[in-house]
């Protein structure tokens, strides 16, 4: 019979590089115990990365740059997709999806309709996932919503010409029944800002 070992490693080789594992995505492979040991020694011969606890790379490598490693925001998308929980991006970390802010914040906060957690990766970054209002996940855009986390980070006195120019081309592409019912879920000021532009 074929080790448990070599079916993982048959299993991942199916898949492109740089895709994120979890052990229970092995677990018709043997019990909890044995997947976790065989996933061990694959870690041992580098052919899976541990990220942190349960997570694994099967890493894509870069002639220059070396070992590819996914980002923060693919990290807890992955591990959003495989708890089938929903996350929203919060502070930094919607600034920067939205080009509002260059910097690549170490620390992560998502608010989530699944279990609050903190994971540690590479010893040195935190995703932090906190459980959210159940009115704030039933916004029907996400761009919206993030659009609001945003603008929640910067505060009302942060808001320049150059971030509403930027608000405004996102918002500019969305459909407007969407906007007026996430708008319902942002604090007023924020809200106004929002309706002023739709308005334009």
């Amino acid at each position: 019979m074929e080790s448990i070992e070599n079916q993982i490693n048959k299993s991942v080789s199916n898949h492109k590089r740089g895709k994120l594992f979890f052990p229970n995505d092995f677990i018709k492979f043997g019990t909890s115990t044995s997947v976790r040991q065989a996933l061990k020694r694959l870690e041992d011969k580098s052919f899976l990365i541990r990220l942190s606890h349960g997570i694994y790379l099967y890493p894509k490598n870069h002639k220059v740059l070396g070992i590819l490693y996914p980002t923060l925001d693919e990290i807890a998308i992955a591990i959003a997709k495989r708890d089938k929980a929903r996350i929203i991006p919060t502070g930094n970390q919607a600034l920067n999806k939205l080009g509002l802010s260059n910097q690549v914040p170490m620390n992560v906060v998502y608010l989530t309709d699944g279990a609050p957690r903190s994971i540690k990766v590479h010893d040195k970054y935190n995703i932090k996932f906190k459980k959210a209002a159940p009115k704030l996940l039933s916004a029907k855009n996400e761009t919206i919503v993030l659009v609001i986390q945003a603008l929640k980070e910067l505060g009302i006195d942060k808001v320049d010409d150059v971030v509403l120019k930027k608000i405004t081309e996102i918002v500019k592409n969305l459909d407007v029944a969407d906007i007026k019912h996430d708008i319902k879920l942002a604090p007023v000021w924020i809200a106004e800002i929002i309706k002023n532009i739709i308005k334009e």
